[in-house]
């Protein structure tokens, strides 16, 4: 049968339609347990032929929820944002529910702004978006529903923090350099002040150490993010341990300076040394030459990661601490075994 829709259909009609009560089809629309399964089929059935739209509004008296979410993010132009947004979003769509986007650009007055917004338009939850790994202050003492924090942790132990785990992804990264029989190995790293800087060389010296090696050069030189730190540290690296056969880059970016510092130098990659990034940046990763090795952070999965987090507190079971989601490497051409001559 053609769907109708000449003016507003009600659930008083659907339920006409489906022979049973009003409150049956509503139970029934909601996935209520008690409802049979053929009366069920009945009343979507009925719905479907009326092109029943609910009343979003009014299913939120009755429930007490308005099926949206609130997010609050203080850099949404950053690089990791709009891959955590995409996930965030993806999940909460599966889930039927809407969310409406607030960025604070780092200002604490526009952060509270925006908490009393959200919370004026009675949202279910939030999920708070970190521009880094690192730790920041809980908001969650504002905040009178469940929240999840993602890519930056609260200082609140008694929050749940969803982030990616930098010691894992420089745990494969540097394994896998190993494992193809480098053995003079630096890492070239952002600030020391950021803590996913200091987590990824940390990592990288203890698989090294585990394999009886130590960093070239005895410690990470750290810098900036940027592709002209990469060629800096490279010929600087160049000059003092010509000998290095592998690079471990804090980031696409530098990994990507690193390259282009070694083909002036006549090095090649990877035969003579070769490089390993991070973040899988697809601007910097598949467009280096060589296209580069490097580890993924699976952001838009970290973003998916939450919204299950939070779902799972509306429904009463809310989790505490910090969910660390593991990285994968992603193998391209930047990284070989080395040359006969060269293998030790």
């Amino acid at each position: 049968m053609a769907r109708q829709r000449s003016r507003n259909v009600t659930l008083t009609d659907v339920a006409r339609r489906a022979g049973v009560s009003v409150a049956t089809a509503s139970k029934a629309l909601n996935a209520r347990d008690e409802v049979a399964p053929e009366t069920r089929r009945r009343v979507l059935e009925a719905a479907e032929q009326l092109a029943f739209q609910p009343n979003v509004l009014a299913r939120g008296l009755l429930t007490g929820r308005t099926r949206t979410i609130g997010l609050l993010t203080d850099e949404l132009g950053g690089r990791f944002s709009i891959p955590i947004l995409l996930g965030v979003e993806n999940a909460l769509a599966n889930g039927q529910m809407s969310v409406l986007l607030c960025d604070a650009r780092g200002d604490a007055i526009r952060r509270q702004h925006y908490i009393r917004t959200l919370l004026a338009r009675q949202v279910d939850g939030f999920v708070v978006l970190g521009e880094s790994n690192d730790l920041r202050p809980s908001l969650t003492r504002h905040i009178p529903v469940p929240v999840v924090y993602v890519y930056g942790e609260s200082d609140n132990p008694d929050d749940l923090s969803v982030l990616a785990d930098d010691e894992h992804g420089a745990r494969l990264a540097t394994e896998h350099l190993v494992s193809l029989g480098r053995r003079r190995i630096a890492h070239v790293t952002g600030p020391e002040s950021y803590r996913a800087a200091r987590d990824r060389a940390a990592s990288a010296r203890a698989v090294l150490a585990a394999a009886g090696l130590q960093l070239a050069g005895g410690a990470p030189l750290f810098g900036e993010w940027s592709q002209r730190w990469g060629r800096h540290a490279a010929r600087t690296l160049l000059a003092a341990h010509p000998d290095i056969d592998a690079i471990f880059c804090g980031n696409d970016q530098i990994a990507a300076g690193v390259a282009g510092a070694l083909r002036e130098f006549g090095r090649q990659v990877p035969e003579d040394i070769s490089i390993v990034g991070y973040d899988n940046w697809h601007e910097f990763a598949a467009d280096c030459q060589p296209p580069l090795t490097t580890v993924d952070l699976n952001l838009q999965r970290l973003g998916e990661t939450a919204v299950h987090h939070l779902f799972a507190a509306l429904d009463g079971q809310p989790a505490t601490g910090v969910v660390r989601q593991p990285c994968r490497l992603v193998v391209r051409d930047s990284t070989g075994p080395p040359p006969p001559r060269l293998a030790r």
